[in-house]
């Protein structure tokens, strides 16, 4: 059977793969891999970076880019068949995996090149950073362990991603396993017409009357935070924050509750095997902060000084809605609504208001124009090129000698099938090919409403934040000068610094000279207006305090989940929960909220006891992004300190090195306290 997962192509064909072409793809791959590591371990000669990590990376790069066809299509398509055939591989996968990484020969031979002090150092930066994270990671994997103790590691590391992976799978059908049927036009008071159209295409798509809402992003959003109707408000909220639990409308259908513990008992196993205290302390190795302590300490820290603005917002919006709804007991899903309302009377605009201002064509066009300003390059769109689906574009990305650099993939719309939430992937990584370089290609995802009939695409301005953000990471994954896989692009960048790229893009949305380049009213093609703009800035630090305070609620829960977990003692998810809550949140609470159990950031996302990261790396890319309001937002030696300083090098150079290249100096905190309008104590 001829299998075009195996067919080698300057970029990827989603067209003729098809789920029982993944197993057998998968399965020839690891065959070809094994036999060929095997050969390369029984030479005679001593190893070197060309006999053994050249050869290396060619089998490790084409199984990566086999497999991030497969793990996209998963993501962004699902279906039956589709899933049933990741499932079968993935345990195939996951046991090559480990059994490279506890490959002793292997270990060997790379530790050897190494200890070689005239081949060593023969090699350049970017080698030498490889070496040293391979031979690291080996030993996060194990490698020293006895026989006994090792095929248990091993055994925790497979089960493992199957745990993580059906965490998520719960997740997915979760939020598309309930929806709310609307027939009476009343219900809609409050809701923006552009939801209520979206609502009436996806009954309608149902072969239904009235309007169909469900539980992904534009449909619930629009609900929670326009929606008049408090019964409605609270019926969205209940199913949204008790999806793939043992609450809620269908409590027990996807209920994660069980695969939770296992992860958690699954991880701290894994840790006490290498001499760990905790996961904490395992996964802190390979990144930038280095120990519990400095991350616990660092996220207090903030608390204690986000706490006090935040008990101010909330008593305003208390005081808010008692005064001018009569209301003197808010609920949680109350919290939105009554927020949008406050701010509509304080700053006299709402997200609505700029969303026609917003229109999919201006925002892209415009994004691209200010990276080709900032980073020398230029951006075109491709046609005719193989896709996953009909609403993806494609992109090429050129050097100022007109050279080919990169190519991305934009999926930004919500559907079926679909994963929740905003992404990037990289598909293939830029390296040294006989002597050509292999371009780097991404995949970025998001879930914004789509287009209605002959209206584009509008976006809100946190929908901009958004895409600004994930093309961030793309920026880091396809900017890169770096010719070896291990560390270009986003690749051995340390977890919890792998955000500063994308929450440093994030900072442009808010500047005059890029929302002229972003913002046009998609009917008068006018600018956006002085006046709302004015209004953006001063509502910009609306409820800054809550927003922070919130995401540091997220950060120490995960943390200590992973800092204290205990597998003998019962209820700990939700008891360490309550105790982060209780100390550090401000709003209320209903007891059947389980937003743990669709918290995929950290039971299948990566963020296992790095959820910290995103505050972590805003210390520091607010810190950058300063440097550009003190030099000139487009000082042409600025620009091109952070594309030589930041997106270059990718993980080949230690990020406080390269930060202090850039600033001259050690991070500091004031700037992102600034940037939320916080007091340091």
């Amino acid at each position: 059977m001829k299998n075009p997962l195996l067919e080698e192509t300057a970029f990827p064909i989603f067209s003729n793969v098809k789920p029982k072409h993944i197993v057998p793809a998968l399965e020839q791959i690891l065959s070809q891999n094994r036999i060929a590591i095997k050969k390369l371990l029984v030479q005679k000669k001593p190893f070197t970076w060309q006999n053994l990590m050249q050869p290396l990376e060619e089998l490790d790069d084409r199984l990566h880019v086999m497999w991030a066809k497969i793990e996209h299509l998963h993501y962004v398509v699902d279906s039956k068949s589709l899933r049933n055939a990741y499932n079968t591989s993935l345990p195939k996968l996951y046991s090559y995996l480990i059994e490279i990484a506890q490959n002793v020969k292997l270990y060997k031979a790379i530790q050897s090149i190494a200890k070689n002090k005239v081949q060593y150092k023969k090699l350049d930066i970017s080698q030498k950073k490889i070496i040293t994270n391979i031979l690291r990671d080996f030993k996060l994997a194990g490698i020293a362990l006895k026989p006994k103790a090792k095929h248990r590691f091993a055994k925790l590391q497979k089960n493992l991603s199957q745990l993580s992976n059906k965490f998520s799978e719960n997740v997915l059908d979760a939020t598309q396993g309930w929806t709310h049927h609307v027939t009476d036009k009343n219900e809609l008071k409050g809701i923006p017409n552009h939801a209520i159209k979206l609502a009436r295409e996806t009954a309608g798509q149902k072969n239904l009357n009235g309007w169909l809402f469900t539980l992904q992003q534009p449909s619930y959003l629009a609900v929670m935070i326009y929606a008049d109707s408090p019964q409605l408000r609270e019926k969205m909220y209940k199913a949204y924050v008790t999806r793939a639990s043992d609450q809620g409308p269908n409590a027990n259908k996807w209920d994660n509750s069980k695969a939770m513990n296992a992860i958690l008992k699954h991880r701290e196993e894994l840790a006490s095997l290498l001499d760990f205290d905790n996961y904490a302390e395992y996964s802190l190795v390979p990144k930038m902060a280095k120990f519990p302590k400095q991350v616990v300490a660092f996220l207090n820290k903030l608390a204690r000084y986000t706490k006090h603005r935040a008990q101010q917002e909330y008593k305003e919006l208390q005081q808010f809605a008692e005064q001018k709804f009569n209301v003197n007991n808010l609920q949680p899903w109350d919290i939105a609504y009554y927020s949008e309302q406050l701010k509509q009377h304080e700053f006299a605009l709402s997200a609505e208001d700029l969303r026609p201002y917003f229109p999919e064509p201006r925002v892209l066009s415009g994004m691209f124009k200010l990276a080709e300003r900032l980073f020398n390059i230029t951006i075109k769109q491709v046609n005719n090129v193989d896709i996953w689906h009909h609403d993806v574009k494609v992109f090429d990305i050129y050097d100022q000698s007109k050279n080919l650099r990169s190519r991305f993939y934009l999926d930004l719309y919500a559907r079926q099938n679909k994963q929740s939430g905003a992404w990037m992937k990289d598909y293939q990584t830029r390296r040294l090919l006989n002597n050509e370089v292999q371009i780097p290609v991404a995949f970025i995802i998001c879930n914004f409403n789509r287009p209605l009939g002959r209206t584009p695409a509008l976006f809100t301005h946190n929908d901009v934040i958004t895409l600004f953000h994930e093309f961030g990471h793309s920026l880091q994954h396809m900017l890169t000068t770096v010719n070896y896989a291990g560390v270009s692009g986003i690749n051995g960048i340390p977890w919890d610094v792998v955000e500063l790229s994308s929450q440093f893009m994030e900072n442009w949305c808010w500047q005059k000279p890029v929302l002229n380049l972003i913002a046009r009213h998609y009917k008068t093609n006018k600018l956006l207006p002085k006046k709302l703009f004015d209004k953006m800035l001063a509502a910009k630090k609306f409820q800054s305090g809550l927003q922070m305070l919130r995401q540091l609620e997220f950060a120490l829960f995960d943390f200590r989940l992973h800092l204290e977990f205990n597998p003998k003692k019962k209820n700990q998810i939700q008891n360490i929960l309550n105790e982060v809550r209780q100390k550090n949140s401000v709003l209320p609470y209903v007891k059947y909220n389980k937003f743990q159990h669709s918290f995929t950031h950290v039971f299948s996302g990566g963020y296992a006891a790095g959820y910290y990261s995103y505050k972590w790396a805003e210390v520091l890319s607010s810190d950058m992004f300063e440097k550009f309001e003190e030099d000139g937002l487009f000082n042409k030696t600025t620009c091109e300190l952070f594309l030589h300083s930041i997106l270059e090098p990718g993980g080949s150079i230690d990020p406080m090195i390269l930060f202090k290249r850039f600033r001259g100096r050690a991070p500091k905190i004031d700037a992102l306290l600034k940037h939320y309008d916080i007091v340091k104590l």
